[in-house]
């Protein structure tokens, strides 16, 4: 008896080539936290694009709104460019990929050794913090300061956006190990959650696909005519603040209005192009113009006379008549 319990005991300590592991077989801690970054920013980056239009938002405009951190003014534009939607994309992963080097460099004192369902229980709150200083702190104070992300972006998204890639960081368990080294235990669980990230892109990638014929989810309301009067009301509203800030893009004076034009109009007609896949996905028809009641009575929508005026305001005077009519548009009243 007394030769077989150090076996046992000694069992639980190989490797998936059922060699005996140490710690001389592990990977560097900030390697390791590298790699797990870059897969995890990549996971969150396919994620937010492929679920982005199923909760309402238009990725490329958010791509571009998360370029103007860095870029500021040059990253917007009416109609998002590739090059503004490649740098959001570039700067999303930075910054998702220095989480993990923070959460498994710098603190892995604490982390770099915890099993993977652990590694998840302090992920997910991870994500929420790690959310919550961008949008509090580093965005709005140092070191880029740009205002108009924490206009653009509703909190609400950063943890769902955070925590796509903390669900990743368990596989950390695996890569702080050097090829075949890592334990048994270890590889099975990583292996299945691997296999699951992939199952939810393949799923999120179908759903995005039939989505972009016009095949979106079922719809789910409990009252047909409000969820219809509401996409009819708030597309028209949408299309006159569009026109009104196209307006504004060519002729406002200041350049950061126009730009803040700019984002207005990319962001107005993404949302508009949303609800119209919806409305023939759900309802298997053209969408029916609201009539001239209807806009009268629509909270802040402007009168003809009050565009005539916009369009005819001197250019000294435009860009305060464009932000006072812009304001009462948004505000509804």
């Amino acid at each position: 008896m007394k030769a077989i319990a150090p076996q046992a005991s000694g069992a639980r300590n190989f490797d998936s080539s059922g060699r005996p592991f140490d710690k001389s077989h592990r990977r560097s801690r900030c390697i390791a936290a590298a790699t797990l970054g870059l897969i995890s920013s990549t996971f969150s980056t396919v994620v937010s694009q492929l679920f982005a239009a199923r909760i309402g938002r238009d990725a490329a405009v958010d791509w571009m709104t998360v370029a103007a951190i860095p870029a500021r003014d040059w990253a917007l534009s009416s109609e998002p460019s590739w090059s503004a939607i490649l740098t959001g994309i570039a700067f999303h992963q930075w910054a998702d990929f220095s989480w993990a080097l923070v959460f498994f460099g710098v603190l892995g004192r604490w982390t770099a050794d915890l099993r993977p369902l652990t590694i998840l229980s302090f992920a997910l709150p991870w994500a929420v913090f790690s959310s919550a200083t961008e949008w509090f702190v580093l965005v709005p104070l140092f070191p880029f300061w740009q205002p108009l992300f924490t206009l653009q972006q509703p909190y609400w998204i950063g943890p769902l956006v955070h925590g796509s890639s903390a669900i990743i960081y368990p596989l950390f368990a695996r890569l702080r190990w050097k090829w075949g080294h890592a334990p048994a235990r270890d590889v099975r669980f990583t292996s299945a959650w691997v296999m699951g990230a992939i199952t939810a892109i393949a799923v999120l990638g179908i759903f995005a696909l039939f989505g972009a014929h016009g095949y979106e989810l079922p719809w789910i309301g409990r009252d047909k005519d409000e969820d219809q009067a509401y996409i009819r009301h708030m597309s028209a509203h949408h299309a006159q603040g569009i026109d009104l800030a196209r307006i504004a893009a060519e002729r406002a004076q200041d350049p950061h209005l126009r730009k803040l034009a700019m984002l207005m109009v990319a962001s107005q007609a993404g949302e508009n192009r949303i609800f119209e896949t919806w409305w023939l996905s759900w309802f298997d028809t053209e969408m029916p113009d609201c009539s001239a009641e209807e806009r009268a009575a629509m909270p802040g929508f402007l009168t003809m006379a009050e565009m005539r005026q916009i369009k005819a305001a001197p250019v000294d005077h435009f860009d305060s008549a464009f932000v006072e009519l812009m304001s009462k548009h948004h505000r509804g009243r």
